[in-house]
């Protein structure tokens, strides 16, 4: 089994095998003429249960026959034009080619001795991403996993940071307050169009689900920031503590961007922990147009920033910055056998003392290639040809009969739903636009994305592709409402 190690006298097989495996993903790619095969979870279970995982196939040329089987044909390919769905983005060339090198090198970016380049990458990337914020000389972070991670990470250090003063404040007060009388007492504001990992977050810092305080939205479904004023002001007459307020960059439905300056504004006469998530919007740091739109995020205390979303990075690859270091010592545990105290106090760079994984993929690889390759502008005009079609498609749907638009679009989120004449029971519409979207999948002829607004069920693009153009939301458009009109026909003349 030595034969299958990756090493000096395997490098022709490790060459032969991936060759093999480039060429057939690159021609599924160029074949490939429909997003999905429409294929159900109950024809492709009973496929992959009957595999035998204790009998080998020992050959790599059979492996990927079976893997053609039970995963590349009915793979989702988030490059077709007409995947429309979630927050999935194409990948850039020179970004998969960074996942292929260090996928075969495994460096493994927890302390320097695993990884000096990668490191120093990682960190440089760090300071580059802080820059284009605007976080300031002080300025730190950590690649993660995803936006959920980063959300997560930045709220355990506001939580801690917020303890901290508290604590330090009642005791020059003469009082002793410990963390556990503090916590019940600690608050975070978001909106209601937030993500809900600053919930689930809420949840597993140990605050619950009710910790988190909903700010309703205005008519652009971004926060309103009268009513944050009014729940700051509340929490401070009831004696709970606002460790943090949550701005979005981009909401996940509807591609919002909530007021950064006045909200830093608020967030500061309250001494309270600013975390934008940008984890969606992010890709407008380096926009050539519309870097404008994230104006007041250099105020934060913390951002979420998913390249993997709009800077075309294959999965994973995200980030938590902070304006202030120091704070990241609320995540800093110290292994003897690892990162010992001593190789912080000799400054030595172990990107584990400021990260929750210990073990962490040289993501960060990717992003430098695509910057070497391409460069920031060329990531961000990407980005605004797809915030432009946004623009386009939101014109091409206000102007159709056949469907209604909830907002106008600030990135490239476009939620709507069908609208039949007639005046059918709302429950009936609603079923409708479900059985569009679910038909549509079946078909594979187009994926869209599906939430819902003021309890009632809408459609959803999800515009993070160049290559799709008007003429593509017009035809998928076209077949939503032909599944829409086609339920309710039926439906109706069922009631009948």
């Amino acid at each position: 089994m030595r034969s299958h190690l990756l090493n000096e006298t395997t490098a022709d097989l490790y060459r032969r095998s991936v060759t093999e495996g480039v060429d057939r993903v690159a021609a599924k790619l160029a074949t490939t003429e429909r997003p999905h095969t429409g294929v159900s979870v109950t024809e492709l279970a009973p496929v992959i249960d009957a595999i035998d995982l204790d009998k080998p196939l020992e050959d790599p040329a059979a492996a990927l026959d079976e893997l053609e089987e039970v995963y590349l044909r009915d793979a989702v390919y988030f490059h077709h034009p007409r995947y429309l769905g979630h927050l999935n983005c194409p990948v850039v060339i020179p970004a998969v080619l960074g996942e292929a090198i260090l996928s075969a090198v495994n460096s493994s970016l927890d302390t320097w001795d695993q990884s000096i380049g990668g490191t120093l990458i990682e960190r440089r990337l760090i300071d580059w991403t802080a820059g284009r914020i605007g976080l300031g000389p002080r300025a730190d972070g950590v690649f993660t996993s995803g936006g959920s991670q980063s959300n997560f990470h930045a709220l355990l250090l506001a939580r801690d940071e917020a303890c901290r003063i508290a604590v330090r404040r009642a005791r020059a007060g003469g009082r002793d307050l410990t963390k556990a009388e503090l916590l019940p007492r600690l608050r975070i504001l978001a909106s209601e169009a937030s993500h809900f990992s600053v919930r689930k977050s809420a949840a597993m810092l140990g605050l619950g689900y009710e910790a988190v305080i909903s700010v309703p939205v205005d008519r652009a479904r971004r926060m309103d920031t009268s009513a944050l004023a009014l729940e700051l002001e509340s929490c401070a007459r009831e004696g709970l503590v606002p460790m943090a307020v949550v701005a979005t960059a981009g909401t996940t439905d509807f591609g919002s961007i909530d007021p950064l300056p006045e909200i830093a504004r608020l967030a500061a006469e309250h001494s309270t922990w600013m975390h934008v998530d940008a984890a969606y919007g992010c890709g407008l740091l380096v926009s050539p147009t519309r870097r404008h739109l994230l104006d007041g995020i250099e105020h934060a205390d913390s951002v979420t920033v998913d390249y993997h979303k709009s800077f075309f990075q294959p999965v994973s690859s995200s980030a938590m910055l902070v304006r202030d270091r120091d704070t990241l010592r609320h995540a800093t545990y110290h292994a003897d056998y690892l990162n010992p105290r001593r190789m912080a106090q000799e400054k030595i760079p172990n990107q584990v003392d400021k990260s929750i994984q210990t073990t962490r993929r040289f993501d960060a690889l990717k992003l430098w290639m695509t910057l070497r390759v391409m460069g920031a502008d060329g990531i961000g005009s990407l980005f605004d040809e797809v915030v432009d079609l946004a623009a386009a498609g939101w014109e091409l749907i206000e102007a159709d009969p056949r469907f209604e638009v909830v907002v106008r679009p600030r990135i490239s989120t476009l939620v709507f739903r069908f609208v039949p004449g007639g005046d059918p029971r709302p429950d009936l519409v609603d079923e409708a636009n479900l059985h569009a979207r679910k038909a549509l999948f079946a078909s594979g002829e187009a994926v869209v994305a599906g939430t819902k607004v003021d309890g009632r069920q809408y459609l959803k693009f999800t515009l993070l592709n160049p290559q799709t153009t008007t003429a593509d939301i017009t035809a998928v458009l076209d077949l939503l409402a032909a599944h829409a009109e086609q339920y309710l026909g039926e439906s109706l003349a069922v009631h009948s």
